[in-house]
């Protein structure tokens, strides 16, 4: 029976899918917390209706009002002092230990019991705050409020800016990135908060990163005799292709287990819709 080209979609798109469902890693998946996430930045973007700030590598962190979760829908255990006094508004930011030091932040989040002394060296970098209503631009002066009332040392609002121009924006850019950053986000004025990705947030940075599940661990040769030598993964749209680079020594002796989901860097696609000179970054769940 031939069949159609939706359903040969949904069938190949299903390996990935049951991957998540039934890996102990992405359990918490199936509740995802509702956070907004961001496109990538394009030309021609109306930049006058957005506001700009610095993408911080740290772990996202969802504030429910009672729980901090990942974008995942993960619980996340920090010292009872971390969020004691914390309001019952909804926060969305980044759990963040510095520029360069995502493994850091994420090492501080996945450790149980919680390591009192290294939390001490996280912020929560608030950008925005879900549960107040209207536009970006109004939601931004109750963050400012919200968080000065807070009043704790690690947690800050994230400074919003506008840009004249795409030659301004590509200096404030190249400022970051030279400053070990990761890059930048536009945020529009005008979008109330929703979860998903659109137009209504954007990422810009110096190279394009996705995200595909680990389908096979590689053997190594030579001088990788005994360790890994590439993961072969897999998009969501059943496209499969190796990442060989990126990997420390520790991370092929030790690497991404099969069913986990890796974040990794690109520079284009070839034409037969595979990325071009994919580069590991880290396992995508920060628990």
């Amino acid at each position: 029976m031939r069949k159609s080209a939706r359903s040969v979609g949904v069938l190949r798109a299903l390996p990935f899918v049951i991957g998540l469902l039934v890996n102990p890693v992405h359990t918490a998946a199936a509740t995802l917390s509702p956070v907004m996430l961001a496109n990538v930045y394009h030309s021609g973007v109306a930049l006058g209706d957005y506001w700009v700030s610095e993408k911080y590598d740290g772990v996202r962190g969802y504030w429910d009002g009672e729980k901090l979760l990942t974008r995942s829908g993960t619980v996340i255990h920090p010292p009872a002092w971390f969020t004691a006094h914390w309001p019952k508004t909804p926060m969305d930011g980044e759990l963040w230990a510095g520029r360069g030091q995502f493994d850091m932040a994420s090492a501080t989040i996945r450790q149980q019991p919680a390591d009192d002394e290294a939390w001490r060296h996280i912020r929560y970098m608030v950008f925005d705050v879900p549960g107040q209503p209207g536009s970006f631009d109004e939601r931004l002066p109750a963050l400012k409020r919200l968080i000065a009332e807070l009043n704790v040392p690690w947690v800050r609002a994230v400074r919003q800016y506008k840009v004249a121009d795409e030659a301004e924006l590509q200096r404030q850019l190249d400022d970051v990135v030279q400053g070990d950053g990761e890059g930048l986000v536009l945020h529009r004025g005008a979008s109330r908060y929703h979860a998903g990705r659109s137009e209504d947030m954007l990422k810009f940075k110096p190279f394009d990163d996705a995200e595909a599940r680990v389908v096979e661990q590689v053997p190594g040769k030579g001088k990788y005799t005994g360790m890994m030598g590439a993961l072969l993964v897999e998009m969501p749209n059943g496209t499969r292709f190796r990442i060989g680079t990126g990997f420390s020594d520790a991370q092929r002796r030790n690497p991404p287990p099969v069913g986990s989901v890796v974040t990794y860097r690109y520079q284009g696609m070839t034409s037969g819709g595979k990325p071009r000179f994919a580069r590991f970054m880290r396992i995508r769940d920060e628990m």
